[in-house]
């Protein structure tokens, strides 16, 4: 009675005081954010070592490169099923059978023989791997009270952006230590442990397998049509001169058959594959498009970094690795700070904090030249990877925080559905304007360099005539060395105008933070049906 009492005269901002976690839930959580990490990594962790696959394999240039479409692909139509297929199945053998398939199939992938079976064996291992991301954001905002997110959403917020930050670190490091073998033979350890520790100690939920009775297999058809051809579309098509090549137009327009029966399908039937009406909430239709320009900027900047590494500086993979992983190292020292934040400062504040970091690091790096090395990238890098988790967490918060329990399972599908298609997207348009930037700058650049230009000639005369000391036709190799140096300029300026586009992005985010509502708490289990 006592207790009753002071229960009911505390006062009405009192929090009230949380019971004590389940340790078997504190278990299966960290299990499946094991899960999560390797699932997120392998997205990355053979871009820096496509070369030595391609090898192995005697692949061609365009065949290695299915080995990270394929597994996109496949991940990006898995990500906003595994809802549904939560739902049906339950959370523990959905994941349980995810984490066995993914470590079965990294298996394989290491035991592939030629590019056909490679490319295949990835495929299966993006789509199974697939499910286990959305399940760790769903378990965080269901077993998890409020006061326990300052905790939990940096975890998930570091992994979800430090796993494909370091992928190519990790795989650099790997094909140059052991063997390209090693990024797949990696993962069975922690795959079997993660597949046992699921089994025993994942309970969160039921299955409901009378949903299996109206599962739309129409829906599901026509999602995969629709997001595999979107994927490959943006993936292939700078390389192919998107429509001028028959496969990118059919891609296209298998997207739009796809992409028109999906829609029609999510509004018509009773059980949707994907239930769409989590976006009427306004907090995680915001939240799911800042996902979106942080995919562009997570794989983005992913993708940029090693480029210009490569390509202006001759950087292996392992010297790329060890330049990059400064990012990571951010993070992983943010994380703590962002959490601690996240309880004190309003969720938008921090947003804007970090969008105005990350417009800061892309504004330093449009003063690039061929020169940059690991001192001139570090700052940047910083700004980079503090600025990512201050935004992360809030995010993450914002978009899921405040939907009821029995939205989560869908909704943080499609959650993370919106960030990988932002990462897609943005690499689709960086690439595209890396390649017609430099065409654009190599012309203007080629209009100055002629023999109308006093300078140009007198440094054609000098190179040609140290060529033609040591008896080598010095007018054709300094023609050739000029044309090199042209084209290394016209590359770094196509850099510098992709960081400025992305300064301007990420600036204008700070005004869209404003327009958001500030996230009040989430409402019972009971309510919301």
């Amino acid at each position: 009675m006592a207790a009753t009492t002071a229960t009911a005269g505390a006062p009405a901002g009192a929090r009230p005081v949380d019971p004590p976690m389940d340790k078997r839930k504190i278990i299966a959580f960290f299990a499946m954010v094991v899960g999560m990490f390797m699932s997120i990594l392998d997205i990355q962790i053979v871009s820096a070592s496509l070369s030595e696959i391609q090898a192995g394999l005697s692949a061609g240039s365009d065949e290695v490169a299915w080995v990270q479409t394929s597994y996109l692909i496949a991940e990006v139509i898995m990500i906003p099923l595994s809802g549904t297929l939560a739902r049906i199945l339950s959370t523990r053998v959905l994941f349980t059978v995810c984490a066995a398939g993914f470590t079965l199939s990294s298996a394989l992938c290491a035991t592939a023989t030629n590019i056909d079976q490679m490319i295949i064996y990835r495929a299966i291992q993006g789509f199974i791997g697939g499910g286990m991301i959305p399940s760790v954001f769903a378990a965080a905002f269901t077993i998890f009270p409020p006061s326990k997110r300052a905790v939990v959403s940096p975890i998930i917020g570091l992994i979800a952006t430090l796993a494909p930050t370091i992928g190519p670190t990790v795989g650099g490091y790997l094909s140059n230590a052991f063997s390209w073998h090693w990024l797949f033979l990696v993962n069975i350890v922690p795959g079997i442990i993660v597949t046992l520790m699921a089994w025993t100690f994942i309970d969160f939920d039921k299955p409901n397998h009378e949903l299996m009775k109206r599962f739309d297999w129409w829906g599901l058809l026509s999602m995969a049509v629709f997001l595999g051809s979107l994927e490959y579309v943006l993936e292939e098509g700078n390389s192919k001169d998107w429509f001028s090549d028959e496969h990118i137009v059919l891609g296209t327009v298998a997207m739009v058959i796809g992409a028109v029966v999906f829609f029609w399908r999510a509004f018509k039937v009773d059980f949707p594959v994907v239930d769409l009406k989590a976006f009427t909430n306004r907090n995680f239709a915001f939240g799911s498009l800042f996902s979106f320009v942080m995919g562009v900027g997570l794989y983005g900047l992913t993708y940029l970094y090693p480029l210009y590494l490569a390509r202006i500086r001759g950087y292996d993979a392992l010297m790329i690795g060890e330049t990059m992983f400064v990012s990571g190292l951010a993070m992983f020292f943010t994380a703590p700070v962002a959490g601690m934040l996240s309880g004190k400062l309003d969720p938008r504040l921090m947003m804007a904090i970090g969008f105005f970091g990350f417009a800061s690091g892309t504004y330093l790096m449009t003063g690039l030249t061929a020169d940059w090395d690991f001192y001139e990238l570090f700052l940047p890098q910083i700004l980079r990877g503090c600025s990512m988790m201050l935004c992360m967490v809030p995010i993450n918060n914002v978009a899921l925080g405040t939907l009821p329990p029995q939205r989560i399972q869908n909704a943080s599908g499609l959650y993370n559905l919106t960030r990988n298609l932002g990462g897609a997207v943005g690499l689709a348009i960086i690439n595209t304007l890396l390649t017609q930037r430099s065409d654009e700058h190599y012309a203007r650049l080629s209009e100055h360099v002629n023999y109308g230009n006093p300078a140009a000639l007198n440094w054609l005369e000098s190179v040609g005539a140290n060529y033609n000391a040591f008896g080598i036709d010095g007018s054709t190799a300094a023609l050739s060395k000029l044309s090199g140096i042209v084209t290394q300029q016209a590359t770094i300026m196509s850099f510098m105008d992709v960081f400025m586009g992305l300064t301007g992005l990420f600036a204008s985010l700070i005004l869209l933070v404003m327009m958001i509502s500030r996230p009040k708490a989430a409402p019972p289990p009971g309510a919301g049906h």
